[in-house]
């Protein structure tokens, strides 16, 4: 067996160079990254249906072929349906539902050679940036066991930060790969809306706020899988402007001078942190460093029409799924029921308009990038937080959505405009906590946020920093 540690000091193309050597071989992979689940587990609650048996099967079946064949990988437990393993979507009332196809991108997860070892914790739906679902419990930073991994994509971040994976599925409908990616110190890329498929169960979802990707500890890694993953499936209802080239060919490459706008503030909003603030200023002061035209800029956007929108289409969507599945009130948490009531008594008129809102601020945004290439933000508004900041109480159920709210004023509005957006890595607080930084880019052009992202990683490599609970 491989040992733990150069397991986890290598990222995923590291693991399969090492594969091609024949230095290792994926059951030897496989059964390193059990070891390491194993270890771990009780301790983050990461992973939630392991996937083992599975997992050591295609490990010794015929050979694996892909760009990432034989390196161990893991799904979240939301929208990545596999065939015959239950898929809860963190919620009691689906804690039995077995998907009897492949979504559209696990099976390009596998084509890629992916040996997928399990499925990670999630929040019910993914309606909150935390990963503590009633149905299997609170997710566990591993740079503080008491704090929280983000989410929703938060068993994916602990998995990946904690060394179980070189990398994990995510998603993203408000900030989930992102705000995961800055609570754990992992890179995490929101692709352009229809970059990767979400068939074919969906066309989109809400209107188009949730995009498909992953969370990861290497740039590299991320522009290889969204090559492997990314292009039109058959009867999307749209699709991404194709890259000029490769994604991967884009990390290493001069990303030349660009123009970054840079804010700390919300849009009529909460407060910041000022450990968010400084990890934007130090950013800020690194990009400068590098070569890049740097200054203080946002755009004009209206932070509560936007906060009401949104949350128009996302109880839509809660009340929409309760429609199709008609629970009872106990099969689902306080929050979602409320969340699910508050969307029913909106009309189709409240939607639409809902759209149509998302859709001028929207344009608002593309004029902004008429004259920067890159808007550098923070990524939430806090450093993680302690487990049990969004929990609500009978009394009040949508308190942890409003709290919620407070966290995350920043990663909804790429949702809303489409574009490709970025937590990078690059800070951590003085009780060494990470405190990811928020790039957004132009729509469609993911290619110079690898670049930006490979030069910073260059700049200020942070692979080797280690969490306390690591494999």
């Amino acid at each position: 067996m491989m040992l733990s540690e150069e397991y986890t000091r290598l990222d995923a193309m590291a693991l399969t160079e090492l594969i091609l050597r024949k230095e290792v071989t994926p059951r030897e992979l496989v059964e390193t990254a059990i070891e390491c689940i194993e270890k771990l587990n009780p301790t983050l609650n990461a992973v939630v249906t392991p996937m083992y048996e599975q997992a050591l099967s295609v490990a010794n079946g015929p050979k694996i072929d892909g760009p990432f064949a034989g390196v161990p990988f893991l799904l979240k437990d939301l929208l990545a349906a596999y065939t015959g393993v239950k898929m809860t979507l963190g919620s009691r009332l689906l804690q039995d539902f077995v998907p009897d196809h492949d979504s559209e991108l696990v099976a390009r997860l596998k084509r890629a050679g992916l040996i997928i070892v399990g499925k990670t914790n999630t929040p019910e739906f993914g309606i909150l940036p935390t990963t503590e679902p009633h149905l299997f419990g609170a997710c566990r930073n591993p740079w503080n066991t008491d704090r929280t991994t983000g989410g929703s994509s938060g068993g994916s971040a602990a998995a990946v930060a904690a060394g179980m994976v070189p990398m994990a599925h995510a998603n993203d409908g408000g900030g989930s790969i992102r705000i995961p990616a800055s609570c754990c110190g992992l890179f995490g890329l929101k692709p352009t809306r229809a970059r990767n498929p979400l068939g074919p169960d969906f066309g989109d979802i809400m209107g188009g706020l949730v995009a498909e990707h992953a969370v990861t500890r290497s740039v590299r890694d991320s522009a290889a899988l969204l090559d492997a993953t990314s292009g039109p499936d058959i009867g999307d209802p749209y699709w991404a402007p194709p890259p000029n080239r490769p994604f991967l060919m884009e990390v290493g490459e001069d990303p030349g001078r660009l123009r970054i706008a840079f804010s700390a503030q919300t849009a009529n909003g909460p407060s910041v942190h000022e450990d968010c603030v400084s990890a934007v200023q130090d950013a800020a002061s690194l990009c400068a460093d590098l070569g890049h035209e740097v200054v203080e800029a946002a755009p004009e956007l209206n932070g509560e029409l936007i906060a009401h929108a949104f949350t128009v289409i996302w109880s839509s969507e809660c009340a929409s799924t309760f429609q199709l599945l008609n629970p009872n009130q106990d099969q689902v948490e306080p929050l979602t029921w409320a969340l699910a009531e508050m969307g029913g008594q909106y009309s189709a008129a409240d939607y639409l308009q809902a759209l149509a809102t998302l859709q001028r601020i929207t344009r608002q945004m593309a004029d902004f990038f008429v004259d920067y290439d890159v808007w550098l933000t923070p990524t939430l508004a806090e450093p993680p937080v302690p487990l049990g900041t969004f929990d609500s109480t009978p009394e009040d159920p949508l308190q942890g959505f409003r709290r919620a709210k407070e966290f995350v004023p920043f990663t909804p509005i790429c949702n809303i405009t489409g574009q490709p957006a970025m937590s990078v890595p690059l800070y951590w607080n003085a009780e060494n906590l990470p405190t990811g930084t928020h790039f957004i880019g132009r729509f469609g052009d993911e290619a110079a946020l690898l670049r930006l992202a490979s030069q910073l990683e260059q700049a200020r490599p942070w692979a080797d920093r280690r969490p306390p609970v690591s494999a």
